[in-house]
């Protein structure tokens, strides 16, 4: 059995090394444990580079497929200039400069930082799909695409996934788990509201309704938590207290979070929810969310302060979140619109340009302040639409480069010199493991009464409940939705994660039981032609001569006959970080 890894950073080596010689074991089952352990606490960082070459060596000698660990094995010993296949094209293609690009690209000449090389059509393909829709592409889209001949093939292909269906799908879970949408403890929407929470998300998303307005619809909500969707922002925010409702508001609409604030800037701030009142009805768990401003033992009348620091007047009659939804998103001293375009930079680009993205306050200062003030004014201009900030950062060089990084600058990842490897989040890994092998997966939520179940055919990333999950979301750290954190969401791979991969029956029955995977095989006869469709089905690529040559061999020398050989390269493949990652 053979394996590719990535081994760019220590915990990739991690990665590397224990696969390997569980690879090598694999006869001897009873072993894998002891040995990823053994080779773990052996590993140390003043033996990093001669253990990088040290693999690489033994890999060569055993027929390995090595493509991609040869790319970075030979970026550790010396940074790679040219282009690399099959990771980055050669010549590089005529990507024009955009907007963005003249801040990127100035702010690393200034610091003689070299940028990487812009990534291949096949890296490009895969990236921008797990980015804006989070599906993998087909194998027939990758073999369209890398095909396709037309010089502006990649604005087309970013319209196009900006305008599908599964754009809602992805970007609706990335918000549910800054609103917190879950069911039960200890944010307890109950799951009608929680649904009707999540799918009116969605259908904003998909409507293309300005963020402005999206931001608004939310502050202002009145009405009832299961027809009214939008008000279960106040129901979500963990307390009914003015504070915790500002500590909620400022950290989803301005990305500060208020324990670092003055305490008199909180209570200030915390006036202008003062006045939201809480009741049920008859109907059991409904409440009504509403301003209570009549209630005169509640009433705020007089000088308020905002959080830039101006003086406001509360008047009788008028709901003050409407003050203070106008203040957020229209004014000039207002973070509004540079938290928004800030999170969206990161969710594409894998870093902020203030990071961490719910972090934002005077000693984190952004990393590019030309860069950050441009895109916020472009966000305005655009009457708030956030495809076209998808839209203007997918198009840019600084978006499209390799993630095989030209320089070792400790400053080349905060200004964006290359593109930073991601692992896949958890539903987004699931879902791609799903749609290669056909299979399906069981999602419930044992807590609340009746219990909730989705359907067999629900794709983890639709799921509308953060109460309903399964143990491979939660070993592969889907966010619990507690704090709406952006760092509740770990990605960060475990040993845990990598014995599943490697050694679980779910994975196993997922490959030996797939009819998909049975039909590949069986409609491309010819040895050759079903390596490269399983290639292009689950790393988004074609095999490198080299990686040919691998399988032969272990075609002629392996035990495994028949579609064992196959089921193994799958196995293989699915282990290897090239595919778990964004690359």
């Amino acid at each position: 059995m053979w394996i590719v890894r990535f081994g760019a950073t220590k915990s990739g080596m991690d990665c590397m090394w224990r696969n390997f010689f569980t690879l090598i074991s694999r006869r001897d089952a009873k072993k894998l444990h002891d040995l990823s352990k053994l080779l773990t606490a052996s590993l140390c960082l003043l033996l990093y580079r001669a253990l990088c070459r040290l693999v690489y060596a033994l890999m060569k000698l055993l027929f390995l497929p090595v493509a991609f660990l040869a790319t970075i094995v030979s970026a550790d010993v010396a940074m790679a200039k040219d282009p690399v296949a099959p990771f980055e094209n050669s010549p590089n293609p005529d990507t024009p400069y955009a907007q963005i690009d003249s801040f990127v690209f100035g702010k690393l000449s200034q610091l003689g930082i070299q940028p990487a090389n812009i990534c291949s059509d096949s890296v490009f393909v895969r990236r921008v799909f797990l980015d804006v829709i989070g599906t993998l592409p087909t194998a027939a889209e990758v073999a369209g695409f890398i095909s396709d001949i037309q010089p502006n093939k990649r604005a087309l292909l970013i319209d196009s996934l900006l305008n599908r269906p599964e754009f809602a799908d992805y970007w609706g879970m990335k918000w549910a788990d800054l609103l917190r949408i879950k069911a039960e403890f200890p944010v307890n929407l109950w799951p009608d509201a929680a649904q009707g929470y999540d799918h009116w998300i969605r259908d904003s998303i998909r409507q293309n309704i300005p963020y402005s307005q999206f931001a608004r619809d939310l502050l202002t909500a009145n009405g009832s938590n299961f027809c009214a969707p939008q008000v279960n922002f106040y129901r979500a925010a963990g307390s009914k207290d003015p504070k915790a409702i500002a500590h909620a508001v400022a950290q989803t609409f301005m990305g500060e979070r208020t324990a670092a604030w003055p305490k008199d800037k909180l209570d200030a701030m915390a006036a202008f929810f003062s006045q939201i009142g809480f009741k049920p009805t008859g109907e059991w768990k409904e409440e009504i969310v509403y301003y209570n401003g009549f209630d005169d033992s509640k009433a705020v009348v007089g000088k308020a302060t905002l959080p830039d620091g101006a003086p406001v007047t509360l008047t009788p009659g008028k709901d003050p979140r409407v003050i203070f939804t106008d203040w957020l998103i229209l004014s000039k001293n207002s973070p509004f619109t540079t938290n928004a375009v800030n999170r969206i930079w990161y969710w594409l680009m894998g870093r902020g340009i203030i990071q961490e993205p719910d972090d934002i306050r005077p000693d984190n200062p952004p990393s590019d302040p030309q860069l950050l003030a441009w895109l916020a004014r472009e966000l305005v201009s655009s009457n708030y639409d956030v495809k076209h900030i998808c839209r203007l950062i997918l198009n840019s060089r600084a978006y499209q480069l390799s993630c095989i990084p030209a320089t070792r600058d400790p400053k080349a990842a905060a200004c964006f010199a290359y593109h930073p490897l991601r692992r896949m989040e958890a539903e987004v890994l699931i879902d791609a493991l799903d749609q290669i092998t056909g299979s399906t997966e069981e999602y419930s939520s044992m807590v609340p009464e009746p219990f909730t179940w989705m359907p067999p055919d629900e794709r983890a990333m639709c799921i509308p409940d953060g109460s309903i999950t399964s143990s491979f979301l939660d070993l592969f750290g889907r966010p619990p939705r507690d704090t709406g954190l952006l760092s509740e969401r770990s990605e960060h791979p475990t040993s845990g994660q990598r014995l599943h991969l490697l050694n679980s029956s779910h994975i196993q029955l997922k490959l030996t039981k797939s009819d998909k995977l049975k039909f590949l095989f069986q409609s491309n006869p010819l040895p050759r032609d079903a390596i490269r469709q399983l290639y292009l089905t689950i790393l988004s690529r074609y095999p490198t001569d080299d990686e040919l040559v691998a399988l032969r061999a272990y075609n002629q020398t392996a035990e495994a006959k028949g579609w064992q050989v196959w089921y193994d390269l799958a196995w293989a493949l699915f282990n290897t970080s090239e595919f778990s990652y964004r690359h």
